[in-house]
């Protein structure tokens, strides 16, 4: 280690341009999975606030909610700890105090989410408060960011006469990378259908299961079908192919990282052959050459590393709120480990080398 350091400090500039890659590289690298997680956050933040285990869908729907309607007096045959009704539209909205030509062009797409404020998946307040009465909404605070929405704001539907009133906000409500507004199963049904209907017969998208022991669950009816919460959120449109799409993505990355930081070393093990031949004939080991070189490299892809996290820190903290960006600590760590432990696996071609110095060839 002090041999690698000692090098470091003597040839800054050399070094310094392996360090320049290892940064454009991983902040690459960390910029992407910010982008992947927090995209694949905004299609699903809504469904992990429900903290239940399972969800009941129409059997004809195939696990997607916006194809499944339902009588709401299904519920009756479930069985389970814990179960909250659902109905789901997607929809557009503008504010009522804007011109028509202000209204046409900041339309909002916005996904209705119509519950039961008093069970389960009833969304946690942050401002405001939570809504008393039809045509009354609590909106994901995004909206307020991204479009300046208020409290108090009342909001034209799309194709529907109605109108709904803004009345609280709360944080992390987003499905299919729309902000959510929470309303009565009521107002849902006159969003969706133009028209309520409170009897049984009414319709809903969705039964939400809580229950620890879902082999516990009984429907007792063949029009229903159960899903588990990460099943139905690998069947949201769009969601399985964005998470595949930038993990082969990052995976790459980091493999190319690899490859040039190896070949990097490789070349500087290479000039460096006859230095490293008169050390050989000084009688120092070769095991002690080659330490100094992986130590080299983990020093370098340390610094890489981490001077490319904290500019991708420094980027996250300057992007507008309309881009789906989100650090996850977990996948942060993996990422770090995997490109030091690449960089150091590509410094191994360079130890190779190393081994096979002759002391006499290499003097002349």
């Amino acid at each position: 280690m002090f041999l690698a350091w000692k090098e470091i400090k003597y040839a800054k500039t050399r070094f310094s341009l392996i360090v320049g890659v290892l940064v454009l590289v991983s902040y690459l690298v960390y910029f992407l999975t910010g982008l992947a997680f927090g995209l694949a956050q905004d299609n699903r933040t809504s469904v992990d606030k429900w903290e239940a285990q399972a969800i009941v869908l129409a059997d004809e729907a195939n696990s997607n909610i916006n194809m499944s309607m339902m009588p709401q007096g299904l519920i009756n045959d479930i069985e389970a700890d814990e179960i909250a009704v659902l109905g789901q539209t997607a929809s557009v909205v503008s504010r009522d105090d804007q011109t028509e030509a202000e209204q046409e062009e900041n339309k909002i797409s916005v996904t209705f989410f119509g519950i039961d404020s008093e069970q389960f998946i009833a969304p946690n307040i942050v401002e405001g408060e939570m809504f008393q009465e039809d045509f009354q909404v609590v909106a994901d605070i995004s909206i307020h960011e991204e479009f300046g929405i208020e409290i108090g704001d009342v909001l034209n539907l799309a194709g529907n006469d109605e109108q709904v009133e803004v009345v609280g906000f709360t944080d992390n409500a987003k499905f299919n990378v729309a902000p959510v507004l929470y309303t009565t199963v009521s107002t849902y049904q006159d969003v969706r259908f133009e028209a309520i209907d409170d009897s049984d017969e009414g319709r809903v998208s969705a039964f939400i299961i809580r229950d620890d022991d879902l082999d516990s669950v009984e429907l007792d009816n063949e029009d229903l079908e159960l899903s588990t919460i990460s099943e139905y959120i690998e069947e949201i449109p769009g969601y399985t192919a964005q998470v595949l799409t930038f993990g082969l993505m990052i995976i790459f990355l980091i493999i190319i990282a690899a490859v040039v930081i190896g070949i990097f070393m490789y070349v500087l093990t290479v000039q460096k052959s006859s230095m490293f031949g008169v050390m050989k004939a000084q009688g120092i080991s070769t095991k002690y050459i080659a330490t100094s070189v992986v130590s080299q490299t983990f020093i370098l892809s340390v610094i890489g590393v981490a001077i490319g996290l904290v500019l991708t820190m420094g980027t996250a903290m300057v992007l507008p709120s309309t881009v789906p960006f989100a650090f996850n600590m977990y996948f942060i760590l993996i990422i770090t480990v995997l490109i030091v432990l690449f960089a150091l696996l590509g410094a191994f071609f360079s130890v190779r080398t190393v081994a096979k110095i002759d002391p006499l060839e290499a003097i002349g």
